[in-house]
């Protein structure tokens, strides 16, 4: 079993305390944001069976989710909507989003644990890969950015029932690609992703009933 404390107990043992774990979620799908979570969990914090978010259910994800926000020092929270996705593409849009969201976290860390990314911060920091099944604060961070995006994606089927968001949350399964085709995309889809980008280039243009 991987011990998910290893890398925050190496820094404590450095003299570090206020560890943030920071991840994202959201870069695959068509439509809406990528969101980033920044979240500073209590020294030696343990909370049985929590892992990466994708490996959990989204009612394991909703229990732990609740949990966190009581529990964790301070959550951050940052987003980089459809629109700047499109203008500066997904991966710099995803670390304008994780700078977010360390800057909206109530206190400072003195140290970032990172899924993956690189980012050009003052903080010391540490890109982990697949640091959200190796480290709990990344973990708690994954569940949280990912919690938060699905609300939203269920908050838009509400609006959009025709679409699926609420089973498929934006990503380009087969359900979603024939809605997309039938409907055609709303004004918070990615244009510049593929299957949108595609079927714009074929004469299908956007919902303007989102407008």
């Amino acid at each position: 079993m991987i011990n998910l404390l290893k890398y925050e107990k190496a820094l404590y043992k450095e003299g570090y305390n206020l560890i943030a774990g920071l991840d994202e979620v959201g870069r695959g799908p068509l439509v809406g944001p990528v969101v980033t979570a920044a979240v500073i969990l209590p020294k030696n914090y343990k909370l049985k069976g929590l892992n990466d978010s994708k490996k959990l259910t989204p009612k394991q994800r909703d229990k732990f989710y609740d949990i966190l926000v009581k529990d964790a020092i301070s959550i951050g929270i940052g987003m980089c909507d459809a629109k700047t996705i499109d203008e500066i593409n997904i991966y710099e849009a995803t670390k304008v989003a994780m700078k977010e969201a360390l800057n909206n976290l109530s206190i400072k860390p003195d140290y970032v644990l990172i899924d993956a990314m690189k980012l050009d911060i003052d903080t010391p920091h540490l890109p982990i890969i697949k640091g959200d099944a190796k480290s709990l604060s990344i973990a708690a961070a994954s569940v949280v950015a990912k919690v938060t995006r699905d609300r939203m994606m269920d908050e838009l089927d509400k609006v959009h029932p025709e679409y699926g968001f609420k089973s498929h949350k934006g990503y380009p399964t087969k359900k979603h690609l024939e809605a997309l085709k039938k409907y055609g995309p709303l004004e918070n889809y990615r244009f510049t992703y593929g299957p949108v980008r595609d079927l714009i280039n074929n004469g299908n243009g956007s919902n303007s009933s989102e407008k």
